[in-house]
């Protein structure tokens, strides 16, 4: 049975801790964390969730990119679980853009990240899968990814004055036409 779990809100110690390996993916408890992290991921307009902010403290996430009201330019793909991924940069080329957190509603910042990474991780038959992501893809994982390591997005901003409240960021959004 699904449901819907509560989003651990920035404070909550969970949201600091490095996330344990998974080492069997088949377990109960697995697989209930797995099917309410894709249940509540569904329930809101983000385009990814770690396994910490539903308070489950393991090394899984789901990249699920689609456009919607919170990233309107957002590529679409297929919802996607990784199981204890890693990933290594392609390029030092970083860019700075605007990310946003379901454990930290009503705040928008811009954050430096990779612009290209390799990322392997395990899927649900346990084979191990290799990806190039980019760019808007490539900003998902790397923010997920912070995640499992004790890391929020706010973590990686350069200069306060890159953060900024939700209700400025449409406005921004409203007279440039772009995300």
């Amino acid at each position: 049975m699904s449901q819907v779990r509560e989003i651990a809100q920035l404070g909550a110690q969970v949201l600091r801790l490095q996330a344990k390996e998974v080492q069997n993916i088949q377990s109960p408890e697995m697989q209930s964390i797995v099917i309410d992290m894709f249940t509540t991921l569904a329930d809101t307009n983000g385009v990814g969730i770690a396994a910490p902010q539903i308070s489950a403290s393991w090394r899984l996430m789901i990249i699920a990119s689609r456009p919607s009201e919170r990233y309107p330019y957002a590529p679409e793909m297929e919802p996607v679980l990784m199981i204890n991924p890693e990933f290594s940069a392609l390029s030092e080329t970083k860019e700075k853009d605007w990310e946003g957190c379901l454990s930290i509603p009503g705040i928008r910042a811009k954050v430096p990240r990779y612009t290209r990474i390799k990322v392997n991780y395990t899927n649900t038959a346990g084979e191990t899968i290799s990806q190039v992501f980019e760019d808007f893809i490539a900003r998902v994982f790397q923010h997920e990814y912070d995640h499992l390591n004790g890391l929020v997005y706010l973590d990686r901003v350069e200069n306060n004055r890159d953060i900024i409240a939700e209700v400025e960021f449409a406005k921004l959004m409203a007279s440039s036409g772009k995300d």
